[in-house]
């Protein structure tokens, strides 16, 4: 009877651990038909991000679908910034860790921060949106 006392505990985490992953290949799963009508898109932990043309949507993931989905217009932001540790940086020089966030600064004087996990990944994102801002911006 020691022995099954024992083990319960380890049962338990094992429970906690297949339910803990089912619940992300759930949010995975939604995200990825969220997905598909986007040029590009991106999951992780903290947003959902898609980009079609010279709209971006961004929300939070959850089982069913992204929630908190918000939409602008790249034509209204008049700058993007690479932030790590709420300390902008240059895309080419980001440090390999710490909190990152894309952040877009509206003509309105708005500000809008998406989070991302992976700082590598944030610069790639923040590189390639002000490369299609200035294609973008009139001459």
């Amino acid at each position: 009877m020691e022995r099954g006392l024992i083990w319960l505990p380890l049962l338990g985490l094992f429970i906690g651990l297949a339910y803990a992953g089912w619940n992300e290949y759930q949010k995975v799963e939604s995200y990825r038909r969220w997905a598909e009508g986007f040029d590009r898109a991106k999951y992780d932990v903290y947003a959902v991000l898609g980009q079609k043309d010279d709209t971006i949507v961004w929300g939070k993931p959850t089982r069913s679908e992204p929630k908190e989905i918000q939409t602008f217009s790249l034509k209204d932001v008049s700058e993007i910034q690479l932030e790590i540790d709420q300390k902008p940086v240059s895309v080419e020089a980001s440090p390999p860790q710490g909190k990152a966030n894309i952040c877009f600064r509206f003509r309105n004087g708005e500000k809008v921060e998406i989070p991302f996990t992976q700082t590598s990944l944030a610069a790639q994102w923040t590189k390639k949106l002000q490369e299609l801002t200035n294609h973008n911006l009139p001459k």
